[in-house]
């Protein structure tokens, strides 16, 4: 007997067990696919003291490489639109505790002294910001990201003092003892959270990811290597007018001052949001593709002079395949000397661009090689 496939009840019922059997076979492969590299990008969970069970929230990890970044909103897979965070700057300043303000008088008085005596240049107490709280929410209709950003007012050598965490008061306890709670990492006063920037992994044109190891002499993270840009929140030239900072506009003053490189020359997208929940400092993740300018090309321009030089001691230019950035991530000589967050950025990046199945696929390949 001949059947119309083309017509009627059995071309239908046909047509909806073949759909069912593709459907089944595509979440077969992918959840193959999920458990050969499962062991790969990895979590440390955090306890709240010894012996308690592991906590919800876990930071970033690949293979060996331990971070304490907790990637706090974003996948890597989607952007995140520029309409879809809202920063809000609060009146108030923050203020340390009574504990804590004299570590900040002591920052104060060594740096006059430093520039009274001429023996060193003093650090300047920039004006910057300190994050009071990061909300996420999603869209009714498109689950679309939504990121309310809140800030205050603070200085550098505020940050300074809060930045000491582990240094003991008269009782015994820390500030990261007194004041933060293990089991919840995002909850924590403004006062510790004086830092805020924004990260760009560079690749150019001729597919080429800019990795940068920091000077040593920069105060913080001297020595290791890290995002292709990275730039601070600054309250003095990032709110001109008295409007609340753009993130993207200082992810684009980064790549001006470090890279030598104009908005018309790259796209930007913004990819996720991370908290080292270390040292309490936060960031926005961005992902910039150069346009036509290849990696010599880069070079000779910052040949020709760079604003932010002397932040740098070394560039490295990696080409931007996911087993080729895995491998210089996991060298024994750069193992356990990058920048919390720049590990999470780079592989973030590498997803927006090959595809989280593809990444993790590669890394799991280079990480059973080790």
């Amino acid at each position: 007997m001949e059947i119309d496939l083309g017509n009627g009840i059995v071309g239908a019922i046909l047509g909806v067990v073949f759909a069912t059997l593709f459907q089944q076979w595509t979440q077969d492969v992918w959840f193959r696919i999920r458990r050969r590299s499962a062991g790969v990008v990895r979590s440390i969970t955090y306890r709240r003291d010894q012996g308690a069970g592991p906590v919800a929230w876990s930071t970033f990890s690949l293979g060996p490489l331990h971070t304490t970044a907790l990637i706090v909103e974003g996948d890597g897979d989607r952007a995140i639109a520029p309409d879809s965070v809202h920063v809000q700057v609060l009146e108030d300043e923050v203020r340390l505790p009574e504990d804590m303000a004299p570590w900040r008088a002591e920052i104060e008085a060594e740096e006059s002294r430093a520039a009274a005596s001429g023996e060193r240049a003093p650090v300047w107490n920039g004006p910057r910001y300190a994050v009071e709280s990061v909300e996420v929410s999603r869209t009714a209709l498109d689950e679309r990201p939504e990121v309310h950003l809140r800030l205050r007012p603070t200085d550098y050598f505020t940050f300074l003092a809060a930045q000491q965490l582990d240094r003991r008061f008269p009782d015994g306890s820390t500030p990261r003892s007194r004041y933060l709670d293990p089991a919840d990492p995002l909850a924590a006063p403004a006062f510790l959270q004086c830092s805020f920037g924004a990260n760009v992994a560079v690749v150019t044109a001729d597919h080429l990811l800019v990795v940068t190891r920091r000077s040593d002499r920069v105060r913080t993270g001297s020595g290791v290597w890290n995002s292709s840009v990275n730039e601070g929140l600054s309250r003095h030239i990032d709110s001109a007018g008295r409007n609340a900072p753009d993130l993207h506009a200082v992810a684009r003053r980064g790549m001006r001052e470090e890279l030598s490189l104009e908005p018309h020359e790259y796209t930007l997208e913004l990819l996720a949001f991370a908290l080292d929940v270390e040292r309490r400092q936060w960031c926005a993740h961005f992902y910039a593709r150069l346009k036509e300018l290849t990696g010599d090309g880069l070079r000779e321009r910052m040949s020709r002079g760079v604003a932010d030089r002397w932040e740098h001691q070394q560039i490295a230019y990696v080409p931007f395949r996911t087993a080729d950035v895995t491998r210089f991530l996991l060298d024994p000589e750069r193992l356990h000397h990058w920048a919390p967050v720049a590990p999470s950025l780079f592989h973030l990046a590498l997803v927006h661009v090959h595809g989280r199945a593809s990444v993790e696929r590669a890394e799991a390949q280079v990480v059973r090689r080790l």
